[in-house]
Order: C-alpha cells, then sequence, then structure tokens
C-alpha cells in the first residue's frame, strides 16, 4: 500500500511501504530530468572514535555495486550527457544526477544500487584513507578554512555540530572497513531516505520506475542516538591563530536559529542588511556573489578600507547552529582594529535595529535570491530534499511568504537576543612572516575540508 499526497505547488509526495519518500515535480521546460537521493544522517549523527564517518561513507558509495562496477559508475550518466555529484554535511548526505530524460531509467538504477548493494571492498576503503587524509591535512594550508573549524570548535562544547565534517585525523587512522559498512548499512536505508525527481518526466511513470527499483529494499530501524543538547554560552569565547601567512583574518561566530525556530527568519533579514542577501539554497548561494553595496558591514569595513571582504553566513539547520561573520583584513590594518570597527556595527543594530528602507531592500533582495536559486531543475530538487532532511520540503513553498512576513521589531528582537556579547565566539588568524616559525597544527586536531558553510563535494575529489 502506497500513501499518495499531491499539493497545490505540483509536487507529488508518495510514501512507498519500506518507508522511502518519493517527491516529483514535473517541469517540462527542457529534456532534461535530475534526481536527488537524501539520506538524514551527516556529522552530528558520528559517535566518539568516528568522525569522519559520513562523509567516508559519500566516497564509498561511489566505488561500485554489485551490479555496477566501480569503472563503470561514472560513464552510466556521462553516456547521457550528465552530471553527477554527492555532498556530505552536518545533517545530511546527498547524491545526485542530472541528464536527458532518457537517462531517468539509469539514475533511479544507480540510486537503487548505492541504496542497498556498495561492496566497501578493503582495498578501496584503505585507498580512500589515503585520500581523505590528504584532504584534511592539504586543507591546514588554508588559513581561512582552518579558522572556520577551529572557530566552531570553540563555539561549541557539547553538540556534535563541533566536529568537522572530514572528521579529526586520530579517528580517520583507526576507523576499520567494517567501521564504514556498519554505518553504510545502519543509515542507508528507505525509512532514512528522501529520492527526488524534478524534470521533464510524467509523474505516474517515474513512480512506477522508482517503485520497480527501490520497492524491493527493506527497511531498517534506524536507531538515533539523543544529542547532547548545547548549554547556553555564558560569556564571550576568544581563540587567536598564528602561522606564517600573509593575511590576516577575524570570524565571528554566534549561536543561531535552527530552521524551526521562530527568529530564524528575521536573522535572515539581519544578515541581509548587515552583509548582503545570500539565500537558502546551500547548493547554490554560496556560488553567486551577494549585494553588498549598501550593506552595513560592506560600507563600514571595506568601504573604510579596513577589509577587503566580508561575508556572513546563517544557513538552515535542523537544530541551532551558528551565524558566522567572515572578513579579510587588508594590508597592514591590524584584526583589532577590524574587531572594534565590526562590533561597534554590530551594537549599534542590535540596540537600534534596522531601518524600514533597510528591510524593504533586504526583503527585496532576498525575494530576488529565491527566483535565482531556483534557477534548474537541479536546484529545484536540491531544495526540496534538503528541506526534507532538516524539516519537511513544504518550507520551500513558504519562504517568500516567511520573509515577506518578517517585521521591524522581529529584526530588532533577533539583534538583541543574538548578538549578545557573550552568545559570540571571536577568532584571529594572525599571519606571521615567512620563516619566523611558529606553532604550525600537526593535523592532529584539524579537519578543515567541510565545516562551517563548507559542504564536501565528492565531484570535486575523484
Amino acid at each position: 500500500m502506497l500513501e499518495r499526497r499531491s499539493t497545490a505547488s505540483h509536487v507529488h509526495e508518495e510514501v512507498l511501504d519500506n518507508g522511502l519518500r518519493v517527491l516529483i515535480q514535473e517541469m517540462h521546460t527542457a529534456p532534461l530530468a535530475s534526481v536527488w537521493c537524501w539520506y538524514r544522517v551527516g556529522s552530528k549523527d558520528e559517535a566518539t572514535g568516528q568522525t569522519g564517518v559520513s562523509h567516508w561513507v559519500e566516497h564509498m558509495n561511489f566505488k561500485g555495486t554489485t551490479n555496477i562496477p566501480r569503472d563503470k559508475v561514472k560513464g552510466i550518466i556521462e553516456q547521457f550527457g550528465g552530471y553527477w555529484n554527492g555532498y556530505t554535511w552536518i545533517d545530511q548526505t546527498a547524491y545526485t544526477e542530472t541528464a536527458t530524460r532518457d537517462a531517468l531509467d539509469r539514475m533511479l538504477f544507480i540510486e537503487a544500487e548505492r541504496m542497498a548493494n556498495c561492496l566497501y571492498d578493503p582495498a578501496d576503503c584503505e585507498s580512500e584513507r589515503t585520500v581523505i587524509i590528504s584532504e584534511l591535512q592539504g586543507g591546514e594550508n588554508d588559513p581561512e578554512t582552518l579558522l572556520d573549524q577551529e572557530l566552531t570548535a570553540t563555539a561549541f562544547k557539547a553538540h556534535p555540530y563541533r566536529h568537522p565534517t572530514i572528521g579529526w585525523l586520530s579517528d580517520l587512522r583507526t576507523m576499520t572497513r567494517d567501521d564504514l559498512y556498519g554505518y553504510y548499512r545502519r543509515f542507508y536505508v528507505p525509512n532514512n531516505a528522501t529520492l527526488v525527481v524534478v524534470g521533464d518526466v510524467d509523474t505516474n511513470d517515474a513512480m512506477r520506475r522508482v517503485v520497480q527499483h527501490f520497492g524491493g529494499i527493506r527497511p531498517v530501524d534506524v536507531a538515533r542516538r539523543p544529542h547532547t543538547l548545547e548549554p547556553r554560552q555564558l560569556g564571550e569565547r576568544r581563540l587567536t591563530l598564528s602561522r606564517e601567512g600573509t593575511t590576516a583574518y577575524l570570524k565571528l561566530g554566534h549561536h543561531a536559529p535552527a530552521i524551526g525556530d521562530p527568529d530564524f527568519f528575521p536573522m535572515l533579514v539581519l544578515d541581509a542588511v548587515l552583509t548582503g542577501a545570500k539565500g537558502l539554497n546551500l547548493w547554490a548561494s554560496f556560488r553567486t556573489p551577494p549585494p553588498q553595496r549598501s550593506a552595513r558591514l560592506y560600507r563600514a569595513l571595506v568601504d573604510a578600507g579596513l577589509a577587503s571582504s566580508v561575508m556572513g553566513g546563517l544557513v538552515p539547520t535542523s537544530e541551532p547552529f551558528l551565524y558566522t561573520i567572515s572578513m579579510t583584513a587588508t594590508d597592514g590594518t591590524p584584526v583589532a582594529r577590524l574587531e572594534e570597527t565590526a562590533l561597534g556595527e554590530l551594537n549599534r543594530v542590535r540596540l537600534r535595529g534596522v531601518t524600514e528602507t533597510e528591510l524593504q531592500k533586504a526583503t527585496r533582495q532576498l525575494r530576488a535570491r529565491l527566483v535565482f536559486e531556483n534557477d534548474s531543475i537541479s536546484n529545484i530538487a536540491h531544495q526540496l530534499g534538503f528541506f526534507e532532511s532538516i524539516a519537511s520540503w513544504r518550507i520551500c513553498e513558504t519562504l517568500r511568504d516567511r520573509i515577506d512576513a518578517v517585521s521591524l521589531e522581529q529584526v530588532a528582537a533577533a539583534a538583541f537576543e543574538r548578538l549578545k556579547p557573550f552568545n559570540r565566539t571571536v577568532a584571529w588568524f594572525e599571519p606571521l612572516p615567512v620563516g619566523a616559525g611558529g606553532e604550525v597544527p600537526t593535523g592532529d586536531g584539524a579537519g578543515p575540508a567541510s565545516t562551517g558553510r563548507r559542504v564536501t563535494e565528492t565531484q570535486s575529489h575523484r
């Protein structure tokens, strides 16, 4: 028996007997189809001693299955001129293929195989261990990435959001093939997944194909460990990293609301006022620079010559994460001066709120970003699956209304509460002259490939 549901937005929702949730949206603008398979598992689900396992498992799931030789995985989609990828973050793991509509059956076949029949050859596991450790250590050469990781680990002291998605080096060195395969079998089950199909498809035909490929996969109880709630921060936290480099960086992290919290959208508007509107598509938003010329922190820092760039980051998460502001100091600007100016601007908005003009401009810009980040079937499919992985895909239908409903009073209240000094973590990176030495991390505590707003994409390191 299948649970069927249709909505006014023309998204067809169906739940198979085995618990797989299927979302299909027909879009006949081009002869293309995009398939995404989402699993509600990310770095927050990892146990002590197994940090990085979600990301490593994602890698392994491109290494061949019972019915797809490892050297044929890419070719199945590429022969249709298609695109494939995958990523892991704190709340979810996702896989995608976009190709011509006649490749739909092949795309569904790949994802069904990935769900049920991945091999985890011991030699491949060891080979991928080397790849991931190299990725982790290579990230240490990027001061901003390293600072982002250390900021997150300092801001959280209990919740598993504190761990980098790529994991800690000691765990990557000791995890076994059985650890990886056990994690795969625990979470890669239909009742922990959402399959999204968007494009030039017929809903009934697509559903028939989905049932054919996925209907026989058995569900498994997904036993989740309760997460430790992050205690309320009682005072400002600070850290400084010093190593050879040429550029100074400043990051400010404030504990932020989850997608279901009342002040998430007021904070989104506040960020648009402070650093420019970014939108809500983790896959696409940060790839397009935001409009910043009238943003408060841009005027106070970049126009004043103190910073070469400033960027804010507030992303939808299932549990409270961070609102991060990242600044790159101009040559010769002391980090202390950059911090003083930035905190002065944040304190003004905290005490006085924003103006009606700023609110209206931020709202218009965010509405425009919603349009831009839904400009392809792949982006539309991403949003449906992403929001289902943290709350419900139906939030997609309400994004514009929620943004439009934000009031001056709500922005002021969110700024006053969230920008309090004791809710803040301050992170400096101070460069040392080349040859000056300094304490350089060895990698035992660093894992910067996908923390903060970064996600680890599979295709980029294949």
